[in-house]
C-alpha cells in the first residue's frame, strides 16, 4: 500500500467504527445470521495478487455485521461483558496503529511505563498492597494462571524445591482447595498447571455459593502438605464473596498461598458503599481481575496482581541474551505474564483510568448495584418469578415456576418455562438474558455490568420479563406445550 492508500482504509475503517457505535441502540442484540450465512459472508476467493485495501474493509464489515453480539447495548444483560467504553476504543485503535510489541522494556518503552503508572492507579483503586506487581494479561482466565503459577513456585520454594532446577516430577504433593462452585476457569487454570483432581480438595457451599468455613477448616486441620487456598470476590451467579478475612485466618494458619477470583466482584473494593463485602480480601497473596468487564477497557484485558514480586517474577520471567537490558530501563513486561511478543494492553487501562477518574469507577459499580436491586425488587412482586439469591452486586439468578406437575428432567427444576422465557426474550431482540443451571434449577442470569446501563434500561427490562413470563405461563398452565430451547452456559 502506498501512504494515500493507507490514508483511505483508514478513513473507510474509521467511518464503520463510528457507525457501529452511534447505531448501537438501534441494532439487534441478538445475532439474527445463521451459522451457513456467516460463512457464506467470510468465504470470499482469495485473489490471485490481492484486493484494493478499502474494499477488504467494506467485505469485513459486511461479513462480521450480522454477526455482532450486542454486548455493547445498555440493554444486554447475558453474561459478565463489559461495554467497551468509547476513550478505551480510541485509545486501542492507537495501540493498534502504534503497533508496539510490549515485551520488554526496550522494545516498547512508553508501553512500559504505561503499564507502570497504570499498575499504582489499579493497585489504590482496588485497595491492594503497594508492592504487588502486576501482569497485564487476557483476561481473569490468564491472571488466575500467572497468579496460580506464582504460588506453585512459592510453596514449593518453602518446601526446598525448585521448580526451575527440579522440575515437577517427584516435587511434594500440593493441596489446592477451593470452593465446589469455583468458576469452571480456576478448575480449567489448575490443570493446564499440572493439579490433577486428586490434589484438589473441593469445599461444599452455602445456598449463595460461598465456601464453607467450617468445612475449610476441618479439611485443612490434618493437612501436612504445601497448600494453595482459591477463593472467589463474586460468584459469578449470585455476586456472592467468599469470607476472605477468615480463609486469611486458615492460611495464615496452616503457611498457605491465598489466590482469589475477583474477575469483576474485585471491583466493589472501588465503592465505599460496597467495599466492605470483600473485607479481608487485600490479606490474600494473589488476585484475577478483568479490565473488559466492570472497568469497560476493550477486548481483551486482565490483570494477575501478585503480592510477592519476587514469586511472580520468578515464574514467569523470560531471559535471554538478545532481550536486551540496561540499568536505567522501566519494567519488563514479560516478568510477569508468559507472553513475550504481546499487545502493549497498558495503553488502554491507562486511558479509562484517567477517563474515569479515582471515584469514577465506584460510581458506576454504585450504579449497576442499584439497577440489579430495583430489578430484584420489581420480580420479587410477580407471582411465579423467584429471586434465588440475595442480590448483593450486580448479579440476578431468576428462575419461573413450573406448573407441571411432572419430575424435573435431570433433576433441573423450572427447566421448561425458564427456558421459555428466556427464549422469548431473545426472540424480541429488544433485551438479552442467558440460563445457566443453578442449586437444582434452571435460571436466568442477569449481569448488570453495561456502562450506559441506568435506571430507565431496569424498567424496560422489567416490562419484557413480565411480558414473556405471563405469555409462557398462559401457555404452559393452560396447555402445557413449552418446547424449550437450552441456551449455553458461560461466564
Amino acid at each position: 500500500m502506498n501512504t494515500k492508500q493507507d490514508r483511505s482504509v483508514l478513513a473507510k475503517a474509521f467511518e464503520y467504527v463510528e457507525q457501529h457505535r452511534a447505531n448501537i441502540a438501534h441494532r439487534a442484540i441478538k445475532p439474527t445470521a445463521t451459522t451457513a450465512t456467516l460463512r457464506d459472508g467470510f468465504d470470499v476467493a482469495l485473489t490471485k495478487f490481492g484486493r484494493e485495501p478499502s474494499q477488504v474493509i467494506d467485505l469485513l464489515n459486511q461479513a462480521v455485521s450480522p454477526g455482532l453480539l450486542g454486548n455493547t447495548n445498555a440493554n444486554f444483560y447475558g453474561w459478565v461483558m463489559g461495554a467497551s467504553s468509547e476513550v478505551g476504543i480510541a485509545a486501542d485503535v492507537l495501540t493498534s496503529a502504534w503497533g508496539q510489541n510490549a515485551g520488554i522494556y526496550q522494545t516498547a518503552p512508553s508501553a512500559a511505563i504505561a503499564e507502570e503508572a497504570a499498575s499504582r492507579w489499579l493497585l489504590s483503586l482496588l485497595g491492594l498492597p503497594s508492592e504487588s506487581t502486576i501482569g497485564f494479561t487476557t483476561g481473569a482466565t490468564m491472571a488466575s494462571f500467572i497468579g496460580l503459577a506464582a504460588a506453585r513456585y512459592e510453596v514449593l520454594r518453602r518446601q526446598g524445591w525448585s521448580v526451575h532446577e527440579d522440575g515437577m516430577v517427584g516435587a511434594p504433593n500440593i493441596r489446592v482447595y477451593l470452593s465446589a462452585e469455583a468458576h469452571a476457569s480456576v478448575f480449567a487454570v489448575l490443570q493446564y498447571l499440572g493439579f490433577g483432581r486428586k490434589n484438589l480438595i473441593v469445599i461444599p457451599t452455602d445456598t449463595q455459593g460461598r465456601m464453607s468455613i467450617v468445612s475449610l477448616a476441618r479439611a485443612m486441620h490434618s493437612q501436612d502438605s504445601a497448600s494453595i487456598i482459591a477463593a472467589q470476590a463474586g460468584h459469578i451467579n449470585s455476586g456472592a464473596f467468599d469470607y476472605a478475612d477468615e480463609i486469611a485466618d486458615i492460611a495464615e494458619q496452616h503457611h498457605a498461598w491465598f489466590h482469589i477470583d475477583g474477575a469483576f466482584g474485585l471491583w466493589a473494593r472501588s465503592s465505599e458503599r460496597y467495599k466492605h463485602l470483600t473485607n479481608g480480601v487485600d490479606r490474600a497473596d494473589s488476585w484475577a481481575v478483568d479490565g473488559h468487564k466492570w472497568l469497560q477497557v476493550p477486548y481483551d484485558s486482565g490483570y494477575a496482581i501478585v503480592r510477592h514480586g519476587d514469586a511472580h517474577r520468578h515464574a514467569m520471567g523470560i531471559s535471554a541474551s538478545y532481550l536486551n537490558r540496561d540499568t536505567g530501563d522501566g519494567r519488563n513486561p514479560s516478568e510477569y505474564g508468559p507472553e513475550l511478543s504481546r499487545r502493549a494492553r497498558g495503553f488502554t487501562t491507562w486511558a479509562v483510568l484517567q477517563a474515569l477518574g479515582s471515584e469514577g469507577v465506584g460510581r458506576m459499580v454504585e450504579r449497576h448495584c442499584d439497577c440489579a436491586y430495583l430489578l430484584g425488587c420489581e420480580l420479587a412482586s410477580i407471582d411465579g418469578v423467584s429471586v434465588l439469591n440475595e442480590v448483593v452486586l450486580n448479579q440476578l439468578a431468576i428462575t419461573f415456576e413450573d406448573c407441571s406437575d411432572s419430575p424435573a428432567p435431570g433433576g433441573i427444576a423450572n427447566a421448561a418455562t425458564t427456558d421459555a422465557v428466556i427464549e422469548k426474550i431473545q426472540r424480541q431482540n429488544q433485551c438479552f438474558v442467558s440460563g445457566a443451571d443453578w442449586q437444582g434449577q434452571r435460571i436466568m442470569r442477569v449481569s448488570v455490568i453495561s456502562d450506559q446501563t441506568g435506571h430507565k434500561n431496569i424498567v424496560e427490562l422489567v416490562a419484557v420479563i413480565r411480558q414473556a413470563w405471563d405469555e409462557v405461563r398462559r401457555r404452559e398452565c393452560l396447555i402445557g406445550n413449552v418446547n424449550p430451547v437450552r441456551q449455553p452456559d458461560s461466564q
